[in-house]
């Protein structure tokens, strides 16, 4: 007997243009929704926090530790909602208008408030010159901007079908067009959780922060390539070297949680950086090629791109 696939289990027999079940939409949805209700629990435990901190409580670290910790597992949902769509056919416009307007949430109000919460709000007066009231007031503005480029990010996937970056890559392969927000929001909780959590008293580290929240804000909103993981098919079969690479990261997450999970949105954020610095020294060792009459590699050449927004 055939081994009938999840996609066909879920098709509804009385539906004449084989549709899936009413039921497998909402499998998706309540992935979705639980994004939706981690956003809401960060930013409970960033208010919860600052309180904290403003009475001098030593509860305060905890309660930012939470909130980075519950942005971090939305961030792991969030990877999982669209697949699961994708598995049981129940891609659906609505599906997608949620998705968006919980990422609004959970990945741009919850870090924003997260990012001057506890890198901004609590700076002490500093010694040697610098205004705090303008550092505050840049912690502001930077924060909003995050959240504003998140939801212009946002904006734009929806909207466009085939985006063009400035450097493409390779036709057999899928790419993001800028950085996706929950990796700009993973970034923000994976420094809070990495840090102690303990929010930021010191201004240097401060301005610091604020110019990392300038930095996502940009590759949010950049027409940079990042790699976007959709054609990896979590139904093949996988060599025995994938499971113990997968077994040794939950390890190392498990052991050594603070900086594995500073580092893993680091390299992320980090490689749309380095693609595009090696997209533009390609471009113009070609151009200095070609101005010396030296052929260059056609089978290099960019062709049709397969992107998501």
């Amino acid at each position: 007997m055939r081994t009938l696939r999840l996609r066909e289990r879920l098709i509804d027999p009385r539906s004449p243009d084989r549709r899936p079940r009413k039921a497998a939409y909402a499998l998706p949805t309540l992935f979705t929704a639980g994004n939706v209700f981690l956003g809401f629990y960060a930013l409970l435990e960033v208010f919860q926090g600052a309180m904290a901190a403003i009475q001098n409580a030593s509860t305060a670290q905890v309660h930012f530790q939470w909130a980075a910790i519950g942005i971090g597992i939305a961030v792991f949902l969030d990877g999982l909602d669209g697949r699961i769509a994708r598995m049981t056919n129940t891609v659906s416009d609505f599906g997608r208008e949620m998705d968006s307007l919980a990422d609004v949430i959970t990945f741009g109000i919850a870090p924003a408030v997260l990012a001057f919460a506890w890198g901004v709000m609590f700076i002490e007066p500093p010694l040697d010159g610098i205004n705090l009231d303008q550092l505050r007031s840049a912690g502001y503005f930077f924060s909003f901007l995050f959240l504003l480029c998140g939801a212009l990010r946002l904006a734009r996937f929806n909207i466009q079908k085939n985006p063009t970056p400035k450097n493409p890559g390779r036709p057999d392969r899928k790419y993001f067009v800028g950085l996706p927000i929950p990796a700009a929001a993973a970034t923000v909780a994976g420094v809070v959780y990495a840090f102690g959590s303990t929010p930021l008293r010191w201004w240097l580290p401060s301005v610091a922060w604020v110019a990392l929240l300038f930095l996502l804000s940009f590759l949010m909103i950049s027409t940079w390539r990042y790699p976007s993981f959709k054609d990896i098919d979590l139904l093949k079969p996988r060599s025995p070297l994938s499971f113990v690479l997968l077994a040794s990261l939950i390890y190392a997450v498990w052991k050594f949680s603070q900086p594995v999970l500073l580092l893993l949105p680091a390299i992320y954020v980090s490689s749309g950086i380095f693609i595009r610095i090696g997209g533009s020294l390609r471009r113009r060792f070609r151009a200095s090629a070609a101005r010396r009459g030296k052929p260059t590699n056609p089978e290099r050449r960019p062709g049709p791109e397969r992107l998501v927004g």
